[in-house]
């Protein structure tokens, strides 16, 4: 990664990343299938829908015929999360227009967004909207296409979960958690691991008392509040 930030680029920084969305994306495909929905109904659901753990709840809750409401509540709490990190993306592109804004929130991703953290690292603290909307881009259609591969591969498949493919999405934050320790130079390797650490222990025992779905939202924000008064008086 460098401090290039063209569309050219965007993409050449994003392809180590897709072969998340390929495992994850081919896994909600074979899952659709088996549930019964045809490879159209499944390429649709990532193309408008495109929530990733959001939509294995959909077809899960689809198929025991569950009330529209219900599906709705479900995917808005289980993304909620995206709220913050669009608040947090737009703050990179003041200067752009709003139409731009939106298209870069409307297809920004967990992933995209890491990846675009990392990338500030080594530009200054900047982010160019041809860099993140190549990158956007690149993820969505990956995930797209490797949805309905998954879909059309489902008869071959019966039971995708044996191979492994849900660790796929874990395996790059893996990668990418470790990328933006090395790259960023504005703060400490102390601070960040203790950060790293704190999350755990919270999103460890906060299982136990509140939901998952609102817990990524929940750590997310008490997280960030202990960083800053962590930094402030440590460090």
């Amino acid at each position: 990664m460098n401090s290039e930030l063209t569309f050219r680029q965007g993409l050449k920084d994003t392809l180590p990343t897709v072969f998340g969305y390929i495992g994850i994306g081919a896994a909600f495909g074979m899952i659709g299938h088996s549930a019964g929905f045809s490879a159209w109904v499944i390429l649709l659901l990532s193309l408008i829908v495109y929530a990733g753990s959001a939509q294995f709840i959909i077809i899960t809750m689809l198929a025991v015929h569950s009330p529209l409401l219900s599906i709705v509540l479900s995917v808005f709490l289980v993304n909620s999360r995206i709220i913050l990190m669009s608040m947090t993306t737009a703050s990179y592109f003041k200067n752009e227009s709003l139409l731009k804004n939106i298209f870069i929130g409307t297809l920004l991703t967990d992933e995209t967004f890491a990846l675009g953290m990392n990338k500030q690292n080594y530009t200054e603290g900047k982010l160019s909207f041809s860099w993140f909307n190549a990158s956007n881009i690149l993820a969505y259609t990956v995930w797209a296409l490797s949805s309905l591969i998954g879909a059309l591969l489902g008869n071959l498949l019966t039971n995708p979960e044996k191979l492994g493919l849900g660790f796929a999405i874990i395996a790059m934050f893996i990668g990418l958690l470790y990328l933006q320790l090395i790259g960023d130079k504005t703060l400490g390797l102390k601070l960040q691991l203790l950060m790293v650490g704190i999350t755990l222990i919270l999103f460890y025992f906060g299982l136990i008392f509140i939901p998952s779905n609102l817990l990524i939202l929940f750590v997310t924000l008490l997280v960030c509040a202990i960083g800053v008064g962590v930094k402030h008086v440590f460090f």
